[in-house]
């Protein structure tokens, strides 16, 4: 399958408009970074003080464990930070880690964007679906089953495929190394809450959103992102959807402006925070009215399930 087509900056923004957004700050990138670990802590501290805040607490940390992701995918397209260097740490150290073996499977969505090689398809693909499929689908992500089956659903399948003679502990630690950095991570936290009497902070404040919010904002970003878009669709202004975000679903459902995704898959070395600008500079330029924009996220998922 060829790559699909690309658009060029040129087409769109003037000289001094586009040197302005494809600038990348070597502070501005750290900084959000920063910023979602510093809401991830007061949400934390929010939940101890007063426990009674802790579902939304888990819905905060849930967004910003997602917000981690995102950040890690600016630094898959090198975007985070203009050390190269700096931009690979800071991606797999700071953020989710795996940036190694993210980068060239990413990339690749890029290069056939909803055409039929796309490994990102599959992701898109089934919709719309049904509302009673949308509903049982997010009952699995806030119950635990989606990260059960994304955590351990390739260790049980090793396990089942194991040979005659294999080692069932072979098996399991080559599992825990390939996870190594997460199993690390977690357990530094573990510790360190532990050391001071809130071992039960781990579990409801840090696990809790990773295994229930996370996937399900997860989902709703994927949703947002491609679905019901036609495959094989060779208009690159229209593979990829921009979904205007208002202040609560920016908080807790698509932060550090993911929900610019169309302008994303235009120009996908632009980071992150140049994208808000972009969008504004194609609206006042009349282009968004060719882009698949939509106004909200419950638009989105009308659209999803067949509403």
């Amino acid at each position: 399958m060829p790559a699909v087509a690309r658009v060029s900056p040129k087409d769109f923004f003037s000289a001094e408009e586009w040197s302005r957004l494809s600038e990348h700050s070597s502070w501005k990138g750290l900084l959000l970074v920063a910023h979602c670990w510093a809401v991830i802590a007061a949400a934390f501290a929010m939940g101890v003080v007063w426990p009674i805040t802790i579902p939304l607490a888990v819905m905060i940390i849930g967004a910003r464990q997602l917000g981690l992701a995102i950040l890690m995918h600016d630094a898959a397209h090198r975007a985070l930070h203009p050390d190269a260097k700096v931009n690979d740490f800071v991606g797999e150290w700071f953020c989710t880690g795996g940036l190694e073996r993210y980068r060239p499977y990413h990339l690749s969505h890029h290069k056939l964007a909803q055409q039929s090689d796309d490994p990102d398809l599959v992701l898109s693909a089934p919709f719309p679906i049904s509302r009673a499929s949308l509903r049982r689908k997010i009952v699995r992500d806030l119950t635990g089953q989606t990260y059960f089956k994304q955590r351990f659903g390739p260790l049980i399948a090793r396990l089942k495929a194991k040979k005659p003679g294999e080692s069932v502990w072979a098996i399991v630690n080559a599992e825990a190394f390939r996870q190594r950095r997460y199993l690390i991570g977690n357990l530094i936290l573990l510790s360190l809450l532990s050391a001071v009497g809130l071992w039960w902070a781990y579990f409801a404040l840090w696990l809790l959103p990773q295994a229930s919010w996370l996937p399900m904002v997860t989902r709703l970003r994927n949703i947002a992102e491609h679905a019901c878009i036609a495959q094989n669709e060779p208009d690159p202004l229209r593979q990829a959807r921009t979904t205007r975000a208002n202040l609560i679903e920016r908080a807790l459902i698509a932060p550090y402006f993911v929900n610019y995704h169309c302008e994303h898959h235009m120009f996908m070395h632009l980071p992150c925070y140049s994208l808000p600008r972009a969008h504004r500079l194609l609206t006042d330029k009349g282009v968004t009215a060719r882009m698949e924009v939509q106004p909200g996220y419950l638009t989105v998922i009308g659209l999803a399930s067949g509403a």
